[in-house]
């Protein structure tokens, strides 16, 4: 801590240098010819301007000394951690990633986490091998390059070769679309601790130019991580109301939670792609405040005329119905107003070819690969080549086949009219011995790499708990880290796990 001197000096420096400014600017402006001599007058103007100089000079250099007090403070606090601190890193250019940073800090204190900040210039590999969770916020400047704090950073830790397995990280990536390498310093951050053993909290958040629908998605995943998702909205959006039309339960019977199907109708015509994401604000009967909002995949097209969700009712720990889905599922009457946003996510957009789509996918996460298969199905009709059969490879698993076969109907309607050629189907519950998506990949591990071998495309839908890890893992043993590592570099595997 500064002493009270030193404090004394910090608060005075300021008010020294406005004061040796406004003698310059009175030198230079006001009409004090009467008074003083020209000689005078010239001596007083240089020695207000040089004053000012080195006012201005000494109170930056307290400024950066400060900095770096803090900086090596953070450092020697890193030390202690133990594994649920989460080391909260940034790499800024202008600032914009340290202030996000220090909202992130925030958030995960307010929900009752444990936080250490950290600029990315004080990691070394020891801190990195100490941590158990570290949340990377970083910026991209230039045409692809990382900012000069984090020179260091890239020569010593991403430029050798060393392993952190008992890392788990998370990257929120601040780019800008109009350059062409968008986020490069995040991918290739993402890249070099996948390589190193690390593993994901969940996967990479892209920033396009400080957009607030990926910087709530961002705040989404804080709020799983430290388990209180009602934590207020960093900012809040504006949202059309749509209305709720239809609701219908999709597993009677079920061991698990009850699951629902939704549609809701738009005010005007709207539009979407496979893949997208729908933000809602849910309302509660007995709660005045504003409620964060909840991200639900979309499960139709626009075709489709209304943006239809598949959302299991959640409770929470005291028993209650959880804020979004107890809102859709039960508060909410047909035909009431939902306030609802339609949110890019081009992350799991469609590929840009026509070319072999395998979808993986559980629970809900059937919505997000729905939405993909009727997208084909309408391209296919479009073309006029209903009676070529398209390379479209379902996985889907739940727990039971009587209660838990989500969109059975359709699935089967789709393997009889040509849209998908293989159906795969994993149901936990119906033998002595648990069986997942993750096991029919193995199966199929034969003819999963001749599709990948002919350029097929993988999307994986739903929990990142256990069915994303495991899907992960199983690819890796069939088709090896390296191929996997490609098609993901090259937007051939993509994700939207929550």
């Amino acid at each position: 801590m500064p002493s009270q001197n030193q404090q004394l000096h910090h608060k005075l420096l300021p008010f020294a240098l406005c004061l040796a400014l406004s003698l310059c600017a009175i030198c230079l402006f006001a009409p004090i010819e009467p008074f003083f001599s020209i000689q005078q007058l010239r001596m007083s103007t240089l020695a207000s301007v040089l004053s000012s100089y080195f006012l201005f000079y000494f109170w930056i250099l307290k400024r950066h000394h400060r900095f770096h007090q803090s900086s090596h403070q953070a450092k020697l606090d890193l030390a202690s951690m133990h594994q649920e601190q989460v080391l909260i890193v940034f790499a800024s250019q202008t600032g914009y990633a340290e202030q996000l940073a220090t909202q992130t800090h925030n958030s995960l204190q307010q929900g009752g986490m444990q936080t250490q900040l950290c600029d990315i210039s004080q990691l070394s590999a020891e801190i990195l091998q100490q941590a158990h969770k570290v949340l990377f916020l970083v910026s991209t400047t230039g045409e692809g390059d990382a900012p000069d704090s984090a020179a260091k950073f890239a020569r010593d830790i991403m430029g050798q070769t060393i392993k952190f397995p008992q890392l788990h990280y998370a990257i929120l990536a601040l780019g800008d679309r109009n350059y062409q390498a968008f986020c490069a310093f995040g991918h290739q951050l993402d890249h070099c601790l996948h390589q190193q053993g690390a593993q994901t909290l969940f996967d990479i958040v892209e920033v396009d130019n400080g957009d607030d629908g990926a910087l709530r998605h961002w705040q989404h995943h804080l709020g799983v991580l430290s388990g209180h998702t009602d934590l207020a909205d960093w900012h809040q959006a504006e949202y059309e109301i749509w209305t709720l039309t239809e609701r219908h339960l999709l597993n009677a019977g079920s061991q698990g939670n009850p699951a629902y199907q939704l549609r809701l109708t738009p005010p005007k015509d709207s539009i979407w792609q496979a893949g997208d994401i729908a933000e809602i604000l849910p309302r509660h009967p007995d709660v005045d405040r504003t409620l964060p909002h909840r991200e639900y995949s979309i499960a139709s097209i626009p075709q489709d005329g209304a943006v239809e969700l598949i959302v299991r009712q959640m409770q929470q720990a005291d028993g209650s119905l959880g804020l979004g889905s107890g809102w859709l599922t039960h508060y909410a009457g047909i035909g009431e107003s939902i306030q609802l946003r339609l949110r890019s996510n081009r992350s799991f957009h469609p590929p840009t070819s026509d070319c072999p789509l395998i979808l993986i996918g559980n629970g809900t996460g059937i919505a997000g690969l729905r939405a993909h298969l009727k997208q084909r199905e309408h391209e296919h009709k479009q073309k006029r080549t209903q009676n070529i059969p398209t390379q479209n490879w379902l996985f889907f698993g739940e727990r039971n086949h009587a209660h838990d076969y989500f969109c059975q109907s359709e699935i089967e309607q789709w393997v009889a009219n040509n849209n998908l050629s293989k159906l795969d189907l994993a149901f936990s519950r119906d033998q002595a011995q648990g069986c997942y998506v993750q096991d029919k990949l193995r199966e199929q591990a034969t003819e999963l790499r001749a599709w990948v071998q002919q350029g097929a495309a993988i999307y994986v839908c739903g929990s990142l708990e256990g069915m994303a890890g495991g899907v992960d893992q199983a690819l890796s043993e069939i088709l090896g880290e390296g191929e996997v590592e490609r098609m993901r570099e090259e937007g051939l595997y993509r994700r939207d796990v929550y």
